[in-house]
Order: structure tokens, then C-alpha cells, then sequence
């Protein structure tokens, strides 16, 4: 969370650092904390006190918000690739294309559609009726956790999220891809290996965090029933929630320059 907090903090008091690409990390330093204050605390709290209760009511909105956390995640991270696209094949366009107002109206794009999508499928989920003892076998309320408690018939939540994720997901990486292919292709036409080595710079580290997040992702919610375990699961779910939010701002930070520099400026100052 101190990451982050120092990419917001660094970005908010540098002026050379106040355009769309570090707006846009800002957003992604806002979601990393979010995801570990979502479900950190609980965890600490199953670990200190041994509380492993839960209202229906948290569960669900926990439920929620790290659903729309992730979807505002998969956009915020294409309109990040569509600003790297803007920034390095078409460099002299990009102060008009890619503006202070059109920055601010994709990032308020992805967190409302991100925030939208969620809403049906957690509200059906919550009338859903409940097996047993109510037990969840996870350290917060994952979807999966919660459909293998479930009497009623899942196969509708099933459908929602397979719809989701070919009209969501899918468009997302593939437009991620896509622009990765035309930023490549444009790297490598550079002549000097200066040029290509600062443009490759200025979007490593969004690639790098990219592999990440659809790495764990498709590992947690893309394999097969019959080849997923509890524990795994569990671990991969950890690595999303606590450890990607810690990586995320190092690997902006030690791979970029500028940020770097506005760490030294910041604590020289101090």
C-alpha cells in the first residue's frame, strides 16, 4: 500500500509527471490499494482474533466491489495500452488525441462501466438460497466460494460470467494485443538503439503488469472445474490481492526514469 501511495503522492507533486500515462497509473495505484484494503483487513483479522464470521451483507459488497475492481482493472489497463499505441506510432498526434480531457473521460469510462457490470450478477447472487453450514473455504468472498455453496441453480451466474468474460475480457486483451503488435512493429523500425531503447522503456512496465494481471486471472478463473484445487486457488488469490499490489508500483518505479527521478527529487527535498 506504501507503493502506491508514493506513486500517487510523486505523481500529484511532480509537474512533469501530470499527463495521461501517469493519470492513468494513479488509477492503477487507487485499485492496487483498494483490492488490499478490500480484503487484508479481514485476513488479519482471521489470523489475530481466529473471527471467521461475516455478514451476508459484507460478503456480498466485498463480493461486488472486488468484481468491479477487476473489470475497471481489464479497461483501465486497455485504455493504458491505447496511450501507449497514441504515444509512440503516432507521437505527434498525441498531445491532441490523447488530451487532459480525454484522459479524464476514459479513466471515468472504465470505473463506471467497471462499477455497472458487476451489479445483476451480485444481486442474483445474493437470492440465491445456501447449503449447509455456510462455510466459505476461502479468506474472502470469491465467487467460486460462494457458487459451491449454493442450492440453486448456478448455471445462469455460470452463463453471465462466460458472457462477460468473451464481450469484456476478451476485446480488452485483444485490443492490448493489438496494440502491442503496432507499438513493436514501430520500435523496431527506429534506426538509433537510443530510440528504440526509450521507447521500449516508456512501455515495459505496463506490458510487464499486463502478463501479470491476465497470468492470474486465467489461472483463477479460466481453467477447468475438474483441474482447479482449493489450495491453489487460495494462493493464486493471495498472489492477486497482496502481491501483484505490491509488485505494481516497483515495477513502475525501478523501470522508468522519471518516476525514479521524482523519487529523488521528493526525498532530497524532505
Amino acid at each position: 500500500m506504501l507503493g502506491n501511495l508514493t506513486i500517487i503522492t510523486v505523481t500529484c507533486l511532480d509537474p512533469h509527471l501530470h499527463t495521461p500515462m501517469y493519470f492513468f497509473l494513479c488509477n492503477l495505484s487507487f485499485i492496487d490499494i483498494s483490492y488490499t484494503t478490500l480484503t487484508l483487513p479481514k485476513l488479519l483479522d482471521i489470523f489475530l482474533t481466529k473471527s471467521q464470521r461475516i455478514s451476508s451483507v459484507g460478503c456480498f459488497t466485498q463480493l461486488y466491489l472486488f468484481i468491479a475492481l477487476t473489470y475497471v482493472e481489464f479497461f483501465l489497463l486497455t485504455a493504458m495500452a491505447y496511450d501507449r499505441y497514441v504515444a509512440i506510432c503516432h507521437p505527434l498526434h498525441y498531445p491532441i488525441i490523447v488530451n487532459e480531457k480525454v484522459s479524464v473521460l476514459m479513466a471515468t469510462g472504465c470505473w463506471t462501466f467497471g462499477f455497472l457490470v458487476p451489479v445483476a450478477a451480485t444481486v442474483l447472487m445474493s437470492h440465491f438460497s445456501y447449503c449447509g453450514s455456510h462455510e466459505i473455504n476461502h479468506f474472502f468472498c470469491d465467487i467460486s466460494s460462494l457458487l459451491a455453496l449454493s442450492c440453486s441453480r448456478t448455471y445462469v451466474i455460470e452463463g453471465m460470467s462466460l458472457v462477460f468474460g468473451i464481450i469484456i475480457a476478451l476485446p480488452c486483451f485483444m485490443t492490448i494485443l493489438i496494440s502491442y503488435i503496432y507499438i513493436i512493429s514501430t520500435i523496431l523500425r527506429i534506426r538509433s538503439a537510443e530510440g528504440r531503447r526509450k521507447a521500449f522503456s516508456t512501455c515495459s512496465s505496463h506490458l510487464t503488469v499486463v502478463i501479470l494481471f491476465y497470468g492470474t486471472i486465467m489461472c483463477l478463473y479460466m481453467r477447468p472445474m475438474s483441474v482447479q484445487s482449493l489450495g491453489q486457488n487460495k494462493l493464486l488469490s493471495l498472489l492477486f490481492n497482496v502481491l501483484i499490489p505490491i509488485l505494481n508500483p516497483l515495477i513502475y518505479s525501478l523501470k522508468n526514469r522519471e518516476v525514479k527521478g521524482a523519487l529523488k527529487k521528493l526525498f532530497i527535498r524532505k
